[in-house]
């Protein structure tokens, strides 16, 4: 999701590698959980987010539909996002005591928080948010230790491979002229090859082929 505003409004000026250091743990929470509400459908879900929940969860896409996720248009595309629920407007997934229930399979967004990326020039950065976190009593902490993923070269390369052919996608869809069908087309075909389908083999070796296959589909 595109934010259009000034990363120096937003941060602390800096742009981290996995093996920075960044003032990002939040020591547990100690009993916050502000950033698993009113979050709307800010919480977009990529294809190994889908992959996690589904398999963490033992169900499949569709199942997931039914109260987990929703999909809304994001810069043109339809994806899925985590859905909030009650008055509180929380995430489905937070449990009465306020913790996430799903935190070995979180999703990327909230493994990075309260950190964010910045695409420029076909790579990726990490900033830290400086005004998202309600704990201001933060420590120091590695980045890749902090956003706790196995394979994190492997995962940083999908996610920018993901990024930019969902840019891609976009230009297209600015190209098309406002084809409502061919649009529509697009669309399903994206949520069909990338999260409707179960990936049987390894993820990222699957996601790979569709994602060429995608691009040889869509982008020429």
């Amino acid at each position: 999701m595109k934010r259009n505003c000034s990363l120096s409004d937003i941060s602390d000026g800096r742009l981290y590698n996995s093996n920075d250091m960044v003032k990002a743990d939040c020591l547990e929470c100690k009993g916050c959980s502000a950033c698993c509400k009113g979050m709307g459908n800010s919480i977009v879900l990529d294809p190994l987010d889908i992959y996690r929940l589904c398999t963490g969860l033992g169900t499949d896409f569709n199942g997931l539909l039914v109260s987990a996720i929703e999909l809304n248009v994001v810069d043109g595309i339809i994806l899925p996002n985590l859905k909030m629920s009650g008055i509180e407007e929380k995430c489905v997934f937070l449990n009465e005591e306020g913790r996430c229930s799903i935190h070995p399979f979180r999703p990327g967004i909230c493994r990075m928080f309260p950190l964010g990326r910045y695409y420029e020039n076909g790579s990726y950065k990490y900033f830290l948010q400086v005004n998202e976190c309600r704990n201001k009593n933060r420590a120091k902490i590695k980045v890749s230790k902090w956003i706790d993923t196995d394979d994190l070269k492997k995962y940083e390369n999908y996610i920018n491979d993901w990024h930019y052919f969902l840019v891609d996608v976009q230009e297209k869809i600015m190209l098309s002229q406002e084809n409502d069908t061919y649009i529509k087309n697009i669309n399903m075909y994206i949520l069909n090859t990338f999260f409707v389908s179960d990936y049987k083999e390894e993820f990222y070796i699957e996601f790979d082929r569709r994602l060429m296959e995608a691009k040889n589909t869509l982008l020429k």
